[in-house]
């Protein structure tokens, strides 16, 4: 068995994925990834050895990707993070065409080719009200952990409009509505609303094409993908088992085995 990593150092969490070349996950881990970049991909990877019962030995390549690949000390190859995501969804929903990525830091919108690979893409990080950080900070406010967003937005009768597209100011209309006595659920479900309606104007922009698979963590509720789906009018694909927030890392992982093939290395590695 020929086993490689993933290693997607994001600018909010760290995640790591070892997996095979037909894309059987072994493990995956995640850690906060701090100011240490190197030292948080290294804690993932060795949580992520644990869990799968390896040894450093047994992974024959590693592939570092996000906005710290370079920091990955231990990589044998790094790649983008818009190549690691658009490959991640189309290795396993191969009829992707477009890929919607909402991470804790920024926004990305991938057009795909039959193939999987970037026609084009278009960005939304220079403005945290369009990415996960403006979730978690709402649900801060109002006294919740970001763990609690999910099913508090599921209890939403009324939500508010949040309709500023500046951080700032779309911050400050949350705190009014915190101090206004505001349900905090509807508080919630207008912000996850209004990243969902930035979401779908980034979508438009690089050319919304169906199948659409998303990913990154703020995914993973089901409230989200919710207001998504009735938003496009569409349905979207997830990669299933909690994967969703696992996309890049396990992009990079099977980039790393297609390395390999082509190479002609994985035989020599596990030998070695």
């Amino acid at each position: 068995m020929v086993w490689v990593a993933g290693i997607d150092v994001g600018a909010s969490y760290t995640k790591v994925v070892i997996a095979d070349d037909e894309g059987h996950v072994a493990s995956r881990a995640m850690v906060r990834t701090g100011f240490r970049l190197d030292e948080a991909a290294y804690e993932a990877f060795s949580l992520a050895l644990e869990e799968a019962g390896l040894q450093r030995e047994d992974v024959s390549y590693i592939v570092s990707t996000g906005n710290g690949r370079a920091q990955v000390s231990f990589r044998d190859a790094h790649c983008t993070d818009l190549t690691a995501c658009a490959y991640g969804a189309w290795f396993f929903y191969p009829e992707t065409r477009t890929v919607l990525d909402v991470g804790g830091q920024s926004m990305k919108a991938i057009k795909l080719s039959e193939d999987g690979r970037v026609l084009g893409f278009r960005l939304n990080d220079k403005c945290a009200a369009g990415t996960g950080a403006f979730l978690e900070k709402t649900a801060y406010y109002m006294g919740y952990d970001i763990q609690e967003l999910g099913e508090l937005a599921t209890t939403s009768t009324n939500p508010v409009t949040i309709s500023s597209v500046c951080a700032v100011f779309a911050e400050a209309e949350v705190i009014n509505h915190v101090t206004a006595g505001v349900a905090p659920a509807d508080i919630m479900q207008g912000a996850i609303l209004s990243l969902v309606d930035r979401s779908i104007q980034l979508l438009k922009r690089v050319g919304l094409v169906p199948q659409v698979t998303v990913s990154g963590g703020i995914m993973r509720f089901t409230s989200m993908r919710k207001v998504l789906e009735e938003k496009l009018g569409l349905q979207v694909n997830f990669l299933p088992d909690g994967a969703v927030q696992f996309t890049t890392a396990l992009g990079a992982a099977m980039l790393g085995h297609r390395r390999l093939q082509r190479l002609g290395l994985g035989a020599r590695r596990l030998a070695s």
